[in-house]
Formats: structure tokens, sequence, C-alpha cells
């Protein structure tokens, strides 16, 4: 292998908020909290936890903070972009976009990545390395400038003082941080912000697909045969898909709070090869940006397949169009470009994986193999109401388009 692998609602000031049989009662400068020690993530019995930081257990309020700060678009600069901007629910929190959109619509150099159980993902970009934690990544497209993305840097002031305003902020705040409350009120700071967008981010668990119920819950039926033959040819040899994705979570990145050890794995898939030597555009260089290693150059973190019908366009640069141009891209072993900058033959890139060799395959495969990623789609995560937007319309938070093309 090529590469390395590297171990709800709005509430009222005032007003008592019930969550999850919890009371919280909101008042200036003072609030109480029942203890949420026995906080339990809502899954089946076979799924086994996300690892949580010791430094930031959760509780049904912080995720309640976390929900509302996610869609909230006062985070932006000029408010007209929410984390959810890029990562919407119905896309399996992604964008449909071969490259995310920040402010002023400016493009960035990533495919913006599904959301779908990232708590159980030990990396969390396409190609960080160091990039492990979901309270640390927040501030990157907060405040990161190359490239832009909400725009924030420096305004940290602003944003504290927009959410400060707000009175539902001083309950949800008060109630998710009670030790950091005190008579002048909640603390709103990134301390605050950052594990709460965390806590929530861990809730997004996905695990109610056909393929769940027909793997784990015994529904026989929950599979067409098509797609049972696309789980054979998925787990074959022949095929290889399995090697990079698999497990509950069909990748080989994984991170569980059952898991002494987290394993990332990186792999160049032959994408480009613009020079013959292995090279990749810039930007797009994979871990070999931070390892510096030329072998590691067009190396990218393992995605999760779930949802994966509903997140096109595919791969890091979004270059991939439909499941049907993934699939042939592994069948050809690599990418051939033959025109503009790029061009090169990817399936000849000295560092492409080992696992990439390519295969033939058949009209009724192709339907198959399809049929059996279809399979993936959990249409209870894509609409579960305790993910959505909390904000009603018309609300100074609610961001109700996307970023604009430029």
């Amino acid at each position: 292998m090529k590469g390395v692998l590297v171990r709800f609602g709005v509430v009222a000031v005032g007003v008592a908020l019930v969550v999850s049989g919890w009371l919280l009662t909101g008042q200036e400068g003072m609030t109480r909290q029942a203890p949420d020690s026995a906080f339990s993530f809502d899954i089946p019995a076979w799924l086994p936890p996300p690892a949580v930081p010791d430094d930031n257990p959760m509780s049904t309020a912080k995720v309640l903070l976390g929900r509302h700060l996610f869609y909230d678009g006062r985070l932006s600069r000029d408010g007209t972009m929410a984390c959810s901007s890029c990562h919407e629910q119905s896309a399996g929190f992604t964008d449909g976009r071969p490259k995310a959109v920040g402010i002023d619509a400016n493009v960035t150099h990533r495919n913006a990545m599904g959301l779908a159980n990232v708590g159980y993902m030990p990396v969390l970009t396409w190609a960080n390395p160091h990039m492990t934690s979901l309270e640390f990544q927040a501030l990157v497209p907060l405040f990161g400038e190359n490239p832009v993305e909400m725009g924030s840097a420096g305004r940290e002031a602003e944003i504290f003082a927009r959410l400060a305003e707000d009175p539902v902020y001083k309950t949800l705040f008060a109630a998710a941080f009670p030790e950091r409350t005190g008579e002048k009120g909640p603390e709103i700071s990134l301390f605050t912000i950052t594990r709460a967008l965390g806590a929530f981010q861990r809730t997004l668990i996905s695990a109610d697909s056909p393929y769940d119920r027909f793997k784990h819950g015994g529904e026989v039926d929950a599979l067409s045969a098509s797609a049972k033959r696309g789980e054979d040819l998925f787990f074959s040899h022949r095929f290889e898909c399995y090697h990079c994705h698999q497990g509950f979570n069909f990748s080989d990145s994984l991170k569980t709070a059952r898991s002494a050890f987290a394993e990332t794995a990186f792999h160049n898939t032959g994408l480009y090869n613009v020079d013959g030597r292995g090279a990749y555009p810039a930007h797009s260089k994979g871990l070999a940006e931070f390892s510096g290693r030329s072998a590691d150059e067009g190396a990218f973190r393992t995605p999760s397949l779930r949802n994966v019908a509903v997140t096109a366009p595919y791969f890091h640069d979004g270059s991939a169009d439909s499941l049907d141009d993934v699939l042939s891209h592994y069948g050809a072993a690599g990418r051939t470009l033959e025109d503009g900058p790029h061009k090169g033959v990817g399936a000849h890139n000295p560092h492409k994986s080992a696992l990439v060799v390519g295969f033939e395959l058949t009209d009724e495969e192709r339907a198959d193999l399809k049929a059996f990623l279809e399979s993936l789609t959990d249409e209870t995560f894509l609409t579960n109401p305790r993910f959505a937007d909390p904000w009603p319309s018309g609300h100074p938070a609610r961001v109700d388009r996307r970023p604009a093309l430029p």
C-alpha cells in the first residue's frame, strides 16, 4: 500500500426548556443543569459508540447548542454562510459541488466531505494526518485563509457579540456549560463554541440503511437480489473494493470508544500523473504536503461509503460526477486525461496503491454494484429532525441560500 498508516427547537429566555427529560431553567447569570452522565448515543446494539475526548464529555444540552451553531450564519464574516452551507443533511452532509464554495464565491481546494459517522473518523480532512479533533477542525472553516471559507479570521469578538445578543443563546450556552456560567452570564468563546459543534457532529450517526437492516437486523428482504449480488462482488478479491472500504463505516480509517488504537489509511488511486513520475496538480499533493515524502503524493484518506449514492461528485477534487464514473475509474486502474494542464495516465502513476489493479465489468455487474452502493443510503439519517435546521425562517441565524458560484 502506498502512503502511510497512521496509528430541536428555539427557546426563549425565562422559559423552561425540556430536553430529553432534563429540565433546564435559564435565568440571568445563573443556570442549573441536571447531570447528564447517562448520555447515550441513539445507536443500535451492534454499533460501538464513537470515541469522545475526555475534555468534552457529551451532554444533551451541549448537542442542542451545537446543532444551533452548526446552522447559524452569524458564525461567518457576513452572515451568509453556516457550517450547513457545505454540509446539507439531505445530501449526506455534503454540498453536491465538485469543490466547496466559501463566502464571496471563493472556490476551495477540496470536495466537501460527508459528515455521516464523522465521530468515528480518526482524521478529519482529506490529507492532513494531524487533524484529529472535531473541536480543533471547526476552527479551519471559521478562520482559515487559504482557502477562505467562512471568512471570520480576526473577527472572534464580533462573533461572540452577535451570539450574546440573541436571548436563545443565553439559555443554550448556560445549559450546555453551567460550569462556565456566572453572574455576567454564560461564556461564549471559541472553547464553548467548538466543543458544542464537536458534540453535535458526534451524534451524526448513520446506521439504518437497507444494508444495515439486512446485515445486522436480520431483514432478509431489505436488499434486492441485485444488491445482494453486488455485495458479493464488492467483497470479492476480483474487485478489491472492501480492502479500503471495510467494516461498519466502509472505510479503513476508524476510531471507536472501544478501540485502543485508531487506524488511518491514505491511498493514491491513480487520479493523476501529470509529469509521468507521479505528480499531482497543485493543491492536490495529498499526504505528501505534510509528510514531505514523494511516495505520499496523491495519497488521500479513504472516505466512508455510507450514503454514497447521494454524495456526488466524488474524489477529493470532485472530479467524478457519478458512481458510474467511479466504477469506470477503478475498472481502468486509474484515469487517463488526454487534454488540459493535468493530462497524464494515472494508471501508470508509480505511487498508485497496489490495490488499484483494474477489472472488467459487465453491464449486469455494474448494475449490481450500483444497487449495493445505493443500499447504503440511510433515509432515516437524511431526514432525521434531530439533525435538521432548528432556526425558524426569518431569524438572523437562518441561512436559506447556498454560497454563490463565481
